[in-house]
């Protein structure tokens, strides 16, 4: 049982890294940070980092696995409006 909550908790964090998706593909596609949080998303991704390292201590390779693939989507997020808001910002100066 401790296996199949553990394969289903890794699955859902998967799901959870696909959420991220969707804004990535908007930031890229629009080329502009306008309407999105650096510091909502930056702090995503320092919590998402702070679960694989949590992961690497308990030896869960589904926390591991899933908290990478959503720092690596939500981290998408975070470097391209940062970015975005180093061009803006250098354009405005």
């Amino acid at each position: 049982m401790k296996e199949i909550v553990a394969v289903v908790f890794g699955f859902g964090l998967l799901c959870n890294a696909l959420l991220f998706v969707p804004q990535v593909l908007a930031v890229w596609r629009k080329k502009t940070d306008e309407g999105i949080s650096l510091i909502t998303f930056g702090g995503f991704s320092v919590l998402q980092v702070i679960g694989v390292v949590h992961g690497v201590y308990q030896r869960d390779a589904s926390l591991i696995v899933g908290m990478a693939a959503s720092f690596l989507s939500c981290g998408s997020v975070t470097a391209l409006t940062f970015f975005y808001r180093l061009q803006r910002l250098k354009n405005t100066a």
